[in-house]
């Protein structure tokens, strides 16, 4: 679920891959408020300093120029442009009513899947892998439903936060598993929630933290920084906190370590060194560290997500399912195991709602050697 500021923190430690045999820890939660002046992050996770180089004045003369900073100025120039292309177009989207927003999404649902045909060839081989019996008309219709989910997320983001409330949230919001979402929540043990690109999973965090239980939630920084912050004021709206992907390691231990709650989005190729489990009947890489985290710091995982009911603004929150590590149950013991499973509850979810998927990504490239990849097939 992803769902602050964009915390710059402690670079050490790499992406999430780098150093996981170190990860570990316990904590208590302590209840309270996350964001503002006395928050985890701020107290924390302090931006790096960074090590300045001393050079010899004529180093420092034969290595000036314009070149550099024109071209730097040009970015800025280039990402504060693009910023205020996409504030206009949410500011014309907030100013719409929601009936003709989804007008326009259908228009460019159209766009996107029938007259430019964007990534299509992606997209029908990740349907025609996953559903192999669905027609193709079908999967047409998927593909078209796909781009107006997409485009509709967008609409729902810009008009979220003047429309849903601690106040009045029950008017959008379905719960499912009200009960374990409480005794997790309230408990003192961290929690790790997984989720994919499904349903409406920039919403998810939002409404959790509505309900009083904010998140840390990993993310990739956008290379439009402007754009990044933009979007993360919204994500912190309501209580949550984003860590950014690359350097966020310490960020997540500290978390764990303090008894909060972590959220990722699991759905995505984590190259050649991940931990390949079924998806969708083929090898994929998926990302170990998750799992890890959650063995290591004695967190019960929890598969979770916010899906779209008919209307727009309209979600079903769902908690899933959760694997425990104090159950001893035979998929929880390994991390591999803990992959597999979580895995394969995402799988069972996006079938029932095969729309609200993300099909755009190429999920299932195996560039393992070919040695290494018979002997996990065999």
């Amino acid at each position: 679920m992803r769902l602050a500021p964009n915390g710059q923190g402690r670079a050490a430690g790499g992406g999430l891959d780098h150093k996981l045999s170190a990860c570990g820890g316990h904590g208590k939660r302590s209840l309270g408020v996350l964001n503002g002046p006395g928050s985890l992050l701020s107290s924390c996770c302090k931006p790096g300093t960074a090590l300045v180089q001393r050079c010899r004045p004529w180093q420092n003369a034969s290595r000036s120029g314009t070149k550099p900073q024109r071209r730097n100025a040009t970015v800025r120039v280039v990402h504060y442009a693009a910023y205020l292309v996409v504030r206009s177009f949410v500011c014309v989207l907030q100013a719409l009513r929601m009936e003709t927003c989804q007008v326009v999404t259908a228009g460019l649902a159209t766009l996107f899947a029938d007259v430019f045909k964007i990534r299509r060839a992606v997209i029908d081989d990740n349907l025609r892998h996953a559903f192999p019996e669905m027609p193709e008309r079908e999967r047409r219709q998927v593909v078209w439903r796909m781009w107006n989910h997409l485009f509709t997320l967008i609409v729902e983001i810009a008009h979220a936060p003047r429309k849903i409330h601690d106040t009045n949230w029950r008017d959008f919001l379905v719960l499912h598993n009200a009960d374990t979402l409480t005794r997790l929540g309230l408990g003192d043990r961290p929690i790790v929630i997984v989720s994919a690109h499904f349903g409406n999973f920039e919403m998810a965090g939002y409404l959790l933290a509505i309900l009083g239980f904010p998140t840390y939630t990993v993310a990739r920084t956008l290379d439009n920084p402007y754009i990044d912050a933009f979007l993360n004021r919204f994500r912190s709206r309501t209580g949550q906190h984003m860590i950014p992907k690359r350097g966020g390691y310490d960020q997540i231990v500290e978390v764990l370590a303090r008894g909060r709650i972590m959220t990722f989005l699991a759905d995505q190729y984590a190259g050649s060194k991940g931990c390949f489990v079924e998806f969708f009947g083929r090898p994929a890489s998926t990302h170990k560290a998750i799992a890890l985290f959650a063995l290591a710091n004695d967190a019960p995982l929890v598969v979770g997500y916010a899906r779209r009911q008919k209307r727009p603004l309209h979600y079903d929150l769902v908690i899933e399912s959760v694997a425990d590590p104090r159950s001893g149950e035979e998929h929880v013991s390994s991390v591999p195991g803990l992959t597999q499973w979580y895995t394969r509850e995402l799988e069972r979810v996006i079938r029932a709602a095969p729309d609200q998927y993300w099909w755009i990504h190429r999920r299932w490239k195996d560039t393992r050697p070919a040695k290494k990849r018979q002997k996990q097939a065999a």
